[in-house]
């Protein structure tokens, strides 16, 4: 398991949204994340999110040419750790890093990893949430996910 994790602001908005903001502490532990995403999310953090600026603003510059502000901080940031993993679902944004071979994951990986741990009991609860959201996902992804757990609808 990764030593930390690094989430962009639509990671911590949906999240808060499904009331499962606390799962991303619950499965890995250590979560970083910068002012940028911060400033984006606008609302008060959780006292156990680190707050921390990339230190190679070169390095965010280049990755906002390709990316929003909050997800560039982000992958900047992914850099100054030996260990972690960024949490992205913007389909653009998980392309650049995995092209940069960084760890990624998503939304719904948090969601699953808090399944495997025993985190959350079921994931059947959290998805419908998420659907009753603006996130967007597809049928085929929710069922393989579902099965991968073997729950089903």
């Amino acid at each position: 398991m990764p030593k930390l994790v690094i989430p962009d602001t639509s990671v911590l908005i949906v999240l808060e949204k499904i009331a499962s903001i606390h799962l991303l502490r619950d499965v890995y532990g250590v979560v970083y994340t910068t002012p940028e995403v911060l400033e984006e999310y606008g609302q008060p953090p959780p006292e156990w999110l680190q707050i921390v600026a990339a230190s190679n603003p070169a390095l965010q510059k280049k990755f906002t040419a390709k990316v929003d502000l909050g997800e560039a901080s982000a992958m900047a940031l992914y850099f100054d750790f030996e260990d972690a993993t960024l949490v992205l679902d913007d389909r653009k944004a998980r392309k650049l890093a995995r092209e940069m071979k960084m760890k990624v994951t998503g939304t719904l990986g948090v969601l699953s990893k808090a399944k495997t741990i025993g985190a959350i009991s079921e994931l059947k609860p959290p998805i419908l949430k998420l659907m009753q959201t603006n996130f967007r996902m597809s049928r085929e992804i929710i069922d393989e996910l579902l099965r991968t757990h073997h729950e089903q609808w």
